[in-house]
């Protein structure tokens, strides 16, 4: 028997009254019972909206005109909101979005973890929840003759051209602005990606948030930096605070931001930063959260649920530059991080030396593959806590971790779709998971993290 045609048309122009949100931040109403995908509607609102794409099951929408608006609806401060791919949910008052992002979390556990008897507690927000990324990296593009530096537009590789970004550091903002000023008064061209031409692809600049050091990185596609010593100079004297002036070299035909070759061309290989009372070293290529204020509101709670006494052993998977067992570290008996990229594990050994920490340790390896090892050695961890990155933890990880039958573990997570059904095999595999707490790390955008406590049953 044929299906049913979907009752609407691409180009077709429909009136809508939004329903529900996508864990994306989309509104989402129903023709029909056919669900249409709207960006920056709002639930409760009746809007016009033009069919854009047509599937099976579902379709896409453009927003044209709001007949009623919800009363939580906001404008955005950013005069590139609608274009830029950068956030997705600033048309929404702050305590919508925690409302949502909770409501996502709430969602996947019940509908991929059969978890809904898990509490999931209200997200943890930020007091003020702009400027707060210590870390921009933007693409570099020419229009009409001149340099533009900025995000790019939706699902494109068309740049934004940009002077400020709501979401960053201000310090960030000028510094960007500033570089693309100095590098076009001295000719620097800008990668052009279809052609594989140009010099100039990305301008980087990190900022220690507590410690306010400044690194800027020229990520280029040569070797040679045409007139570097006048730039170095200029940044210099534009930015005396600037600690670190770098160049990466990335030759390849790839969206990938960094490339293997370094240098420095003025100051310090590395700018510090401290979260809570730890300090860290952050290289060019450092994984270090963008977020310092809610990465220690998200850590504490990871202590909180490790609920350490002195006494144990605990296993760090995907450790990273060991952020998290730094923290850990001060409360246990022993802490082992292991992770796959060997950059990381350098500076998590750094970091420990930098810190005076010498009850842990960090290993190359993969985490499902180390951690068998360390069984076999005779390891038996009171504790295991797992921060990996979004496509979640490996199944073969996930059995290792019910092997080594730890008492608790701490589940931290960018992407609450994985973690509602790693959560579902820890709990088949005999552990019950007491409570979830998000946190919003990423305000504007509708990314959200949460801290979720296993007990063995």
């Amino acid at each position: 028997m044929a299906k049913p045609k979907p009752p609407v048309q691409k180009n077709q122009t429909v009136e809508l009254t939004f329903e529900d949100l996508t864990h994306e931040g989309d509104g989402v109403g129903k023709i029909d019972g056919y669900p249409l995908f709207v960006p920056y509607g709002l639930p409760g609102e009746k809007a016009t909206v033009k069919v854009v794409k047509v599937k099976k099951n579902f379709g896409f929408g453009k927003l044209l005109d709001l007949h009623e608006k919800n009363p939580e609806r906001v404008d955005p401060p950013c005069n590139v909101f609608f274009q830029c791919g950068g956030c997705q949910i600033q048309h929404m008052s702050y305590d919508m979005q925690l409302k949502m992002k909770q409501k996502q979390v709430k969602d996947a556990m019940r509908k991929i973890g059969h978890l809904e008897h898990v509490p999931v507690h209200q997200v943890r927000g930020m007091k003020d929840p702009w400027r707060y990324r210590n870390k921009v990296q933007m693409p570099v593009g020419e229009r009409d003759g001149r340099l533009v530096a900025g995000f790019y537009q939706k699902r494109s590789h068309n740049i934004i051209d940009m002077d400020t970004c709501v979401v960053q550091d201000e310090s960030n903002d000028r510094m960007v602005e500033a570089v693309r000023r100095i590098a076009e008064r001295y000719g620097v061209r800008s990668y052009d990606e279809e052609n594989n031409r140009g010099v100039l692809r990305h301008i980087m600049v990190r900022t220690g948030q507590n410690t306010k050091d400044v690194m800027v990185v020229l990520v280029t596609r040569t070797k040679k930096l045409p007139n570097q010593d006048e730039i170095i100079d200029e940044i210099r004297d534009a930015f005396p605070s600037v600690k670190s002036i770098v160049q990466n070299v990335n030759p390849k035909r790839t969206n990938v931001v960094l490339g293997d070759d370094t240098k420095v061309l003025y100051g310090e290989e590395y700018i510090y930063d401290t979260i809570g009372d730890i300090n860290f070293a952050i290289s060019p290529e450092s994984f270090y959260q963008v977020n310092p204020t809610q990465t220690k509101t998200l850590y504490d709670q990871a202590l909180e649920y490790a609920a350490l006494s002195g006494k144990e052993q605990v296993i760090d998977a995907y450790c990273g530059i060991g952020t998290i067992s730094l923290f850990l570290a001060r409360n246990a008996r022993k802490v082992y991080g292991v992770e796959v990229v060997p950059e990381a594990v350098a500076d998590a050994k750094a970091n420990a030396k930098l810190n005076h920490i010498e009850n842990a340790e960090f290993y190359v390896g993969q985490a499902e593959k180390v951690m068998p090892w360390w069984k076999s050695q005779g390891l038996n961890p009171d504790v295991i806590v797992v921060d990996p990155p979004r496509k979640g933890c490996d199944e073969q990880l996930l059995q290792s971790m019910l092997d080594m039958n730890p008492e608790r573990i701490v589940y931290v997570s960018c992407n609450p779709s994985t973690l509602a059904r790693d959560l579902r095999i820890l709990e088949d595999g005999g552990y019950e998971t007491k409570e979830i707490q998000p946190v919003d790390m990423f305000p504007q955008t509708s990314h959200v993290e949460c801290v979720s406590w296993l007990e063995k049953k």
